[in-house]
């Protein structure tokens, strides 16, 4: 099967410092999380929590296919029980 992206649902997930999101390989759902640092602009380093939340969502919906991309990428390598995008990977 493929990986998919149907629901483009993500949050902030505060305590992993990563955007939180789901694929789908048929009916089995996938578990993703973006590093913060692999989202960081010049407006996503803040020390405000709310701040940093609202500029990763931001910089995960401008980036959103390429993330999906280095996904489908990670997804290739092997099943794991999460898998986690850092900078080197959406490079």
């Amino acid at each position: 099967m493929t990986l998919d992206f149907p629901n483009p649902s993500r949050s902030f997930d505060e305590t992993r410092n990563a955007v939180r999101f789901i694929g789908h390989d048929g009916m089995f759902e996938v578990r993703f999380f973006v590093e913060a640092d692999a989202l960081a602009g010049p407006d996503a380093r803040t020390d405000k929590k709310d701040e940093t939340e609202a500029a990763c969502l931001a910089a995960f919906d401008r980036a959103r296919f390429s993330i999906h991309d280095a996904a489908r990428n990670l997804y290739l390598r092997g099943r794991q029980p999460n898998y986690v995008i850092k900078a080197s990977d959406l490079r």
